[in-house]
């Protein structure tokens, strides 16, 4: 969209030319949503200075107004379950309902009836973003959504418009903060999996039904994200490879700790010569990497460029205050555009690059087998990896013994093995083979290992 030449008279701020508000419609008055209301009714002065236009909180839709009642900041006349109605009658929406149908009827329809649009909804963009990009550009109208990943960070802001000089090659960090802080939990304190996550539930730091971050989902929204904006092709959640941590235990805890490591659940992104990849799954990194060192529900995440070569992002992964920061950030921005008849830059998804085969991305793996504490084990496995061409750079016998098994009256031992670099399809081959040993028992713990 060709910008209009806003003129200022001398003397006249841009807010007296046109005192006009910017009319905002707020779908969902959830965690985010009250905060980012709160920051828009509480801030209306000072977003207006930095505008140079008033703008104004217009509407707040919801499936029950009476929830809204305890925020006092939200104006109750303004609240209704009309969503369609906030959705058409805006200037700009905000969409923080969450989901993917309901989130893109309304979405669509905002940018249909000529509003911008500003959302946190990581699972819509992962699933619609490419025909969402392409619904703004063709409208006109802006779509920003820094709180999508990362929360409070500034990151795809920067990887949408900072480094649009520059060729990004990969991306990596940990963008979820409830699986980190149930690893850092786990890691600091020694506990199994299930209570940490008990805890975080009690806390607030994890959903009723945490599924989605415990099992990578919410990760991998994030990674198709960063895979589109950063290499500028469509990559969907469909094209996502996901691990969560749920098989993580107190042994895989204290395995790494011994070998002077931590567990962390990564989101990794790469464009090379076999096509692009987006990944997520736990993995071991030292522990005095920089990534080692991102505790609670902080976010942290590494990007690659050839000329601006490595950068790092870090802050507040999630929460309602931090969260609603980077949305209203965005809502400021765009309204900004408004005030001088303007719109941002569209997203530019030229490309058409391939997806990388699973096998193309190779790494180093650690594995722990349980196994009958007998003679001939460590020679029987060895010559199942060597069947199979996978190397093995170390082992590790002395680990914490673990209770008997059924069956067998000896004492049930942990044998961590660390290859060189392999392809997961080969590796998960090997350990399968290792599996039908009949002195190998109960259920590996596999892990790559961050270089």
């Amino acid at each position: 969209m060709v910008p209009k030449i806003a003129v200022q008279q001398k003397g006249i701020s841009v807010a007296d030319q046109n005192a006009t508000p910017i009319r905002v419609g707020l779908l969902g008055a959830g965690t985010v949503g009250s905060q980012t209301a709160r920051l828009i009714v509480e801030q209306k002065d000072e977003l207006a200075a930095r505008i140079g236009r008033p703008i104004e909180l217009t509407g707040v839709a919801c499936l029950d107004p009476k929830e809204t009642e305890r925020f006092p900041w939200i104006d109750q006349s303004i609240v209704t379950t009309d969503t369609m109605s906030v959705a058409t009658n805006s200037d700009i929406v905000i969409e923080l309902i969450g989901g993917t149908t309901v989130a893109r009827k309304f979405v669509l329809a905002a940018i249909e009836s000529g509003a911008s649009v500003v959302t946190a909804n990581k699972a819509l963009l992962a699933k619609y973003g490419p025909e969402i990009y392409a619904a703004a550009e063709a409208k006109g109208v802006d779509i920003y959504f820094e709180a999508a990943v990362g929360g409070a960070i500034p990151f795809l802001r920067p990887l949408r418009e900072s480094l649009v000089g520059d060729k990004v090659t990969s991306m990596l960090g940990i963008v979820n903060g409830t699986t980190n802080y149930i690893l850092d939990e786990m890691t600091v304190k020694g506990l199994q999996f299930d209570d940490v996550l008990k805890d975080a539930q009690a806390k607030g730091y994890a959903e009723a039904d945490p599924t989605g971050d415990i099992e990578g989902y919410d990760a991998a929204n994030k990674a198709a994200i960063m895979a589109t904006l950063g290499f500028h092709t469509s990559v969907t959640i469909d094209d996502v490879s996901v691990e969560g941590i749920t098989n993580i235990t107190a042994d895989d805890i204290a395995a790494a700790t011994a070998e002077h490591k931590v567990i962390k659940l990564l989101a990794v992104v790469e464009n090379g010569e076999a096509g692009v990849s987006a990944r997520v799954y736990p993995a071991l990194i030292d522990e005095n990497h920089p990534l080692a060192s991102v505790h609670g529900s902080f976010n942290a995440i590494f990007v690659k460029a050839e000329a601006a070569d490595d950068l790092m992002f870090y802050g507040r992964g999630a929460g309602g205050a931090p969260t609603a920061s980077a949305v209203v950030g965005d809502v400021v921005t765009v309204a900004r555009h408004i005030a001088a008849g303007c719109t941002g830059p569209s997203i530019p998804l030229y490309k058409d690059l391939k997806k990388a085969p699973i096998n193309a991305s190779k790494a180093a793996f650690a594995v722990r087998f349980l196994i009958h504490d007998k003679p001939g084990v460590l020679a029987a496995i060895a010559t199942e990896f060597a069947r199979n061409g996978v190397s093995i750079n170390g082992v590790n016998q002395d680990l914490k013994p673990s209770l008997k098994a059924p069956g067998y009256d000896g004492e049930v031992q942990q044998l961590r093995l660390v290859t060189h670099a392999t392809d997961e399809i080969t590796l998960r081959e090997t350990v399968k083979a290792v599996q039908a040993l009949d002195f190998v028992t109960g259920q590996p713990s596999i892990l790559r290992v961050l270089d």
